[in-house]
């Protein structure tokens, strides 16, 4: 059957004020961390009991973003087809719509907003296989989004770089090892252009995850020839049996930066995400990373920081140049860091262990208040019993934190899930407590990682599926000014009881959400991408399409009668 002409759009702006918010496997029990494989934490690190206090990040406004769905935008124009937009049921009367002088019917929809993410970690190939065909490989990114949706969360954090190499076609950094077993060598697929057209299709975003600063996950191992650790042979340094890329060097942080333009220039990615991996970890003897030389050769040259404050400004300026690229090429990409989850001990009071801040160098405290990040998802990967580290008075804090309007997306620990003290209801616990802060800018969280999602421990996958993550939800949109314009409202056809989507603008919209009218209002449904989504086939009553551009602002909805 031929499908009808699209209804088209003429473009009758209405100028109106739009709306921002500024802004590893385990160690110790109660202290422990996330990692890639044992000692390799990609998601987070050890935590030692190191006492001693800080000074306090302060209060913050609400920095609860806005929906950007600010009234229309643009009107579509009369045309023959049955665009299905006419004659809403009584019970719609009250809704708010809005009559176009073509008969197409708009109405103000929004839901509450919740960025529901998932880390995936390649390294050591933890949650994607290697060796995987090229047909194998795009089915298991098809099936990682499935999952995912399956789950209800939104946002796939893919790592895309485990040690400065490549899970996608990279011009200056080689092949993961982890996609073939040899570093360098081409596996014949690109991972991530095949999940981002998986995701984008489904309505879930997809989150390039690297790690900034890791040379090698274990010292020794054969490299490519254009990797950092031969191209910048001078800057590597070995530590804890790992290579680490020396953060104080500029080389470094010019690559890092060049990275991140050369990935955000070739693929449609919706955020960009470092780890907390910035200075090492210290090892088991609390050795001191070598890198006196450098410091040396800085204050020799003038420069009058201590070492300390050297060390975190090499960091801060990194973060503060990665976000300056994505700010100016990239402004509807999300850019955020996953920093340790205690910024300094007694921060609030009574916490303790390590202190990212000295021990790290990660003062994710100044990138939040600058403005440097989109947000942080700070690693609070213990309970809320904990005595040292309690979930709730830690995200409380973050939440706090967050000068300027960024948000927090806390990290919880599904690895931990069935050891002591881990169970669904503590992951309930957690996710209702962050929804408990969202007029503080606690808009959703990330979860660590996929394989325990996907093995479902303690039943986690269904207390998604089944409760906290039932109903559908959009990311909120970045906190940014002019990240998050309120597109056009969509193109709709009706064929039956089934609606066909698109876009007058197609490069500025990225999915379409499905409203449906009930007697509480309007009730998202579902989401879906592509140049033309489709929802359907609807059971009889009224409904609304949006649509949702790249930075996460939404249009109004086009009413849709369904028979």
């Amino acid at each position: 059957m031929a499908m009808p002409p699209l209804v088209r759009f003429s473009l009758v702006v209405v100028l109106l004020p739009l709306s921002f918010s500024c802004g590893q496997g385990p160690f110790e029990p109660d202290a422990g961390a996330p990692s890639d494989a044992g000692d390799v934490s990609d998601a987070g690190a050890s935590l030692t009991d190191a006492g001693g206090t800080g000074a306090d990040a302060g209060s913050a406004p609400d920095a609860g973003a806005t929906d950007s769905g600010t009234p229309d935008a643009g009107a579509p124009d009369g045309g023959p087809t049955d665009s299905g937009t006419t004659t809403p049921d009584a019970s719609a009367v009250d809704a708010g719509l809005v009559t176009i002088d073509s008969g197409v019917t708009l109405a103000a929809v929004s839901h509450p907003r919740e960025l529901r993410g998932i880390w995936v970690a390649t390294v050591v190939n933890l949650d994607v296989p290697q060796g995987l065909s090229p047909d194998a490989g795009v089915a298991a990114m098809n099936a990682l989004v499935e999952r995912t949706r399956d789950a209800g969360l939104n946002a796939i954090f893919f790592q895309v770089r485990p040690e400065s190499d490549a899970w996608y076609q990279s011009a200056l950094e080689p092949w993961s090892r982890y996609l073939t077993g040899t570093q360098g060598r081409d596996p014949l697929w690109d991972p991530l252009d095949a999940l981002l057209t998986a995701a984008h299709a489904r309505g879930v975003e997809v989150h390039a995850w690297m790690n900034p600063y890791r040379g090698l996950v274990t010292a020794g191992n054969a490299t490519a020839m254009n990797h950092v650790t031969r191209t910048l042979s001078a800057h590597a340094i070995t530590y804890d049996n790992k290579v680490t890329m020396n953060p104080g060097a500029p080389a470094v942080r010019a690559h890092v930066v060049n990275v991140v333009r050369d990935l955000l220039g070739h693929y449609d990615v919706d955020g960009l995400h470092f780890d907390d991996y910035f200075y090492p970890y210290p090892d088991a003897a609390s050795s001191p990373f070598p890198d006196d030389a450098t410091f040396q050769a800085y204050r020799a040259d003038g420069g009058t920081m201590t070492k300390s404050d050297w060390r975190r400004d090499n960091v801060n300026a990194l973060v503060r140049e990665v976000m300056n690229e994505v700010t100016a090429s990239h402004p509807t990409v999300r850019f955020g860091v996953s920093p340790f989850g205690i910024w300094k001990p007694n921060n609030p009071p009574g916490v303790v262990g390590l202190n990212a801040y000295e021990t790290i160098s990660c003062d994710a405290v100044a990138w939040m208040n600058n403005g440097w990040v989109d947000y942080v998802a700070p690693q609070l990967y213990w309970p809320t019993t904990s005595p040292g580290q309690p979930f709730v008075p830690l995200a409380t804090w973050w939440a706090d934190g967050t000068m300027g309007g960024r948000h927090v997306f806390p990290g919880h620990g599904l690895y931990r899930l069935g050891t002591a003290g881990w169970n669904a209801d503590e992951i309930r616990a957690q996710v209702n407590a962050t929804r408990s802060l969202r007029s503080r800018g606690m808009m959703g969280g990330i979860h660590f990682r996929e394989a325990n999602l996907r093995a479902n421990l303690s039943g986690v996958f269904d207390l998604f599926h089944d409760e906290l993550y039932a109903t559908p939800a959009l990311p909120p949109p970045i906190p940014r000014q002019g990240s998050s314009m309120t597109p056009l409202p969509p193109v709709v056809t009706k064929q039956g009881a089934s609606l066909t989507v698109s876009h007058p603008l197609p490069l500025t919209a990225r999915f379409y959400a499905l409203y449906r009218f009930d007697s509480t209002g309007w009730t998202l449904v579902d989401v879906a991408g592509g140049v033309q989504a489709r929802f359907g086939p609807l059971s009889p009553g009224t409904w609304a399409v949006s649509a949702i551009n790249r930075g996460g602002a939404e249009s109004q909805g086009v009413v849709v009668v369904a028979p």
